[in-house]
């Protein structure tokens, strides 16, 4: 069974149609290169044919290329990778290039038969390249319907072409927001942009009756003094455009994401020479992305394994266990934020609060979302009052009756946590989960005061919870299956990415950005310059620098938390970070809640540089350390809790290490995560590195055994446990 099939109606008019049958969207697999080859040859070939509509069988065009394939790319290209996917690359231009000459005339441009685009919704990635090849893009008036290139998200950028030939239709000053964005736009905008020729009712029929029509097909840039829309690189308007361009670009990326260079350059490079030649340029830049192994990395983790873990890669085998009705405990910013994604996911919703106005405050927080999205066209006021009216904000616990699962967002204290366990348990049915909402208390001890543990667990959302994509699912010594189901289901049901952790000392985000904040504020004491502690951070891909990120979660937090942590572990504890965040704490600099922290701000709340007062109190040392240095301080004390984690059985699967790393505190995602950023450095290097951090820097660093096992097995993390095996049994 083919994924292309030609059809010829009466007319002459060739339609071939994209359906892969086992998929829900069309993906493009190497199979189906070939078959779109042949399909397009033998209509070339056959004198009946007048002109040729490629459109899809399906509601959608298609979802791109097959990202297993790409991720899989170089390791199947042969004894020399570079050479067998640049004449990989090669070869799909060929096919493109086909589509595009149409049987033209090379010399005259004569001849040819026109071939058009037919796209009845969705057209992503290689589903637009594919029509950019043709002569004209037809698209249905699907305002569903998303069309763009976004393959700049997964750490790639469009080289089928897509690159070259948008700048050449379009311009590079408007492609960039399409092709370094990776926006996309409904067929309206895209028309309006550009990108596609028209929006009709009817794509097939239009396309049809186009390619009948006898039009010109040869591309601009086939022609004869053709000249690029907004200039080339050495026009004064062109030469703006890439300075700008380039700088933008180096602001965004910082220098550490390598597609969005190679694209700029594939750009430049390829603006300055003949059509046939910049796609060679394109092809040169994009096999040296694909051999980069951060593009592997990326489209393994933020993809591939992401996917993987939300259609329940590691979901127990019970039955289906689908949330009907959610109550949820505390109606304070994370309570709310629960509610309004239950509510979203169309979960009726019982807020519980102390007090009704608490409760009515907690329920606004959804109203406040939906006319933000009413302003922005996103919502409508029937959804707002569809979604409203999923939420009973209430102060009446028997309203928790029929609740199957309750998620209990109140403070951060065992005591007042161990009080609704027991007062809720009382109220909801037999077979209800109860699950508690916490980023640092262990589940198993909280547990003890439910009458039935297995069905006792811990769901740490990370705050905003209608922004963050990661939801930590933490196992306690005595939870079953079915509790594990039922949180994953629900996490499925308001599209949030999970991961199961076995419970222990601050879980696996927590356990992992501790030590990098600590990291930062052991550095300022040693008198390292807080600039470079924070530039280093961003320099090598962190969101933010570990100071403002103390900033933005509050000093005093960390207090309570630097706290709590030394009563439970005593003399075990490393207390060499703690004198700077307490004596802020003392000062009253509390972060951006108190307008003053190791940032200073203005009085609307705007960040400003940071506090001198770090200065004043930690003197900078004049011999100020290396930035590799800095920024290897920085990432092994994150990566080496992550192995650490693994090693101990906190953490099960290095998928959901990598993926909680970048969707949970944004670890480096040009890395792929922690495990992915090991197996980058390779295991011997990364032990060797630990050696001298320790030297210098103490056993904070030591090398995890696991980690030094696999440096002289020669071992890779994803070549060990890239399917999820247990550390313990491999």
């Amino acid at each position: 069974m083919t994924d292309f099939t030609t059809t010829i109606d009466a007319d002459g008019v060739a339609t071939i149609t994209w359906d892969v049958k086992d998929k829900s969207m069309n993906v493009l697999s190497l199979e189906g290169w070939k078959d779109l080859d042949d399909c397009v040859t033998a209509a070339l070939a056959d004198d009946a044919v007048k002109g040729i509509v490629i459109t899809s069988g399906k509601d959608t065009f298609a979802g791109g290329m097959d990202l297993n394939i790409i991720a899989r790319m170089k390791e199947s290209a042969g004894d020399d990778p570079a050479r067998g996917l640049m004449d990989g690359l090669m070869e799909s231009h060929a096919i493109l290039r086909k589509i595009e000459r149409a049987g033209m005339d090379p010399k005259t441009n004569k001849g040819g038969k026109p071939i058009a685009a037919a796209l009845p919704g969705t057209a992503l990635g290689i589903g637009l390249e594919i029509p950019l090849a043709c002569h004209r893009i037809f698209a249905a008036d699907n305002p569903k319907a998303k069309i763009g290139l976004p393959e700049i998200m997964v750490g790639i950028f469009p080289g089928m072409g897509g690159t070259t030939r948008l700048v050449r239709k379009m311009g590079a000053m408007a492609a960039s927001p399409l092709l370094l964005e990776g926006k996309l736009n409904d067929p309206k905008k895209a028309k309006a942009a550009g990108v596609i020729d028209e929006v009709v009712d009817d794509p097939v029929a239009a396309a049809k009756a186009w390619v009948l029509s006898e039009p010109k097909i040869v591309k601009p840039w086939d022609e004869k003094g053709y000249k690029m829309p907004g200039g080339e690189p050495y026009h004064p308007a062109g030469f703006m455009t890439f300075v700008g361009a380039s700088a933008m670009v180096n602001s965004k990326t910082q220098g550490v994401y390598p597609a969005a260079k190679a694209l700029l350059s594939a750009v430049y490079e390829g603006a300055m020479v003949p059509f046939d030649t910049a796609i060679k340029i394109e092809a040169r830049w994009f096999t040296n992305v694909l051999m980069n192994p951060s593009s592997e990395a990326m489209i393994r983790s933020i993809f591939i394994n992401k996917e993987k873990l939300e259609k329940g890669a590691n979901r127990p085998e019970v039955a289906d266990q689908k949330v009907k009705k959610v109550g949820v405990l505390g109606a304070g910013m994370m309570g709310a934020g629960i509610s309004l994604v239950s509510a979203l996911a169309g979960i009726e919703v019982v807020l519980i609060d102390r007090d009704q106005d608490a409760a009515d405050k907690g329920k606004s927080y959804t109203t406040a979302y939906m006319d933000k999205g009413i302003a922005r066209k996103k919502a409508t006021e029937e959804k707002k009052e569809a979604v409203l009216g999923l939420i009973n904000a209430t102060t009446d616990l028997d309203a928790l009756k029929g609740c199957d699962l309750i998620v209990e967002a109140v403070f951060e204290d065992v005591s007042v946590k161990a009080e609704m366990t027991k007062k809720v348990e009382a109220i909801i049915g037999d077979d209800a989960i109860f699950a508690t909402n916490t980023s640092t208390l262990p589940i198993t001890e909280l547990a003890k005061a439910s009458v039935r543990p297995e069905q006792f667990i811990g769901i740490h959302f990370f705050s905003p919870v209608d922004k963050m994509l990661l939801v930590e699912i933490i196992r306690g010594r005595e939870t079953g299956d079915v509790a594990v189901a039922k949180a994953l289901d629900f996490v499925r049901q308001i599209r949030k990415t999970p991961i199961v952790v076995n419970d222990e000392r601050f879980f696996y985000a927590n356990r992992c950005i501790l030590p990098y904040v600590n990291e930062g504020v052991r550095m300022v004491q040693e008198g390292v310059e807080p600039a470079l502690i924070e530039n280093a951070a961003k320099l090598v891909g962190m969101p933010l620098g570990p100071l403002q990120l103390t900033d933005e979660t509050s000093i005093d937090l960390g207090v309570k938390i630097a706290k709590a942590t030394k009563a439970a572990m005593g003399e075990a504890y490393d207390d060499s970070a703690d004198e700077l965040i307490f004596w802020m704490a003392d000062e009253g600099r509390l972060g951006r809640k108190a307008n003053a922290g190791f940032y200073d701000y203005d009085e609307k709340g705007k960040r400003q540089l940071l506090w001198s007062g770090l200065r004043d109190r930690y003197e900078v040392k004049a011999d100020q350390p290396d930035l590799v240095e800095v920024q290897h301080r920085l990432l092994f004390a994150q990566v080496l809790e992550a192995v650490r984690a693994l090693e101990e059985g906190v953490l099960m699967d290095i998928r959901e290490g990598d993926v909680g790393a970048i969707l949970g505190w944004g670890f480096a995602p040009w890395s792929g995560g922690p495990f992915s950023w090991l197996d980058i450095l390779g295991a011997p290097y990364a032990a060797a590195r630990c050696d001298e951090l320790t030297e210098t820097f103490g056993d904070r660093f030591a090398c995890p055994a696991l980690l030094r096992e696999m440096a002289e097995k020669g071992q890779s993390f994803y070549g060990r446990f890239g399917t999820g095996v247990d550390s313990k049994a491999a």
